[in-house]
């Protein structure tokens, strides 16, 4: 299998290198993770719990980090086994561009062998889950590295802030709610 494409994340190249580099970034990054150890500067060992269409598994693995060349990229050497589920071997080159002075493109470039019942699932399977796995990373990856806050408008000088439109789905469903104090009771 083979996966190349790049990534936009919202810091600068720098901030990136380090956060790539950083056991506790990653682990709360790579889906199903459940351990990460760094074992020294370019050796890491991790349990991931994966589903890969009806086959889900532990996988433990071994991945070294080559080429080092900070902060602008390094290569990238692992090798994990899901016991009867099978094995993942591969490698992925890693190249981190500047993109202005706050923001960097990770680029990739993965090649990597599956065998055992794994590589029975067909490379379709294995394709589409191996995207949608690398989407997960970075969406996790980019809010390790540059958390969003999610900016709601300020009412100024005591004005409401203006109601948010709905779609027609949430007219129908999602009307106004009555004040309940206009809803009690006349004695």
């Amino acid at each position: 299998m083979q996966m190349n494409d790049s990534q936009r994340i919202e810091a600068p190249r720098q901030k990136v290198w380090e956060a790539l580099n950083d056991p506790d970034v990653l682990k709360a990054s790579i889906p199903g993770c459940e351990e990460l150890t760094k074992h020294s500067d370019t050796e890491m060992e991790a349990k991931v719990k994966l589903k890969v269409g009806p086959v889900k598994a532990t996988f433990g693995g071994k991945v070294t980090l080559n080429d080092l060349d900070p902060p602008n990229g390094y290569t990238i050497e692992g090798e994990g086994s899901g016991g009867v589920a099978g094995f993942a071997r591969g490698g992925a080159k890693v190249r981190l561009e500047e993109d202005g002075p706050d923001a960097t493109i990770l680029h990739y470039d993965v090649d990597a062998k599956v065998g055992g019942k794994l590589a029975q699932l067909g490379a379709r399977l294995i394709d589409s889950t191996a995207k949608r796995l690398a989407g997960e990373f970075f969406t996790a990856f980019a809010e390790q590295v540059a958390p969003t806050t999610p900016s709601e408008p300020a009412a100024e000088d005591g004005a409401e802030a203006p109601e948010q439109k709905k779609g027609w789905l949430g007219g129908l469903f999602g009307g106004k709610k009555a004040d309940p104090a206009a809803e009690e009771p006349a004695a």
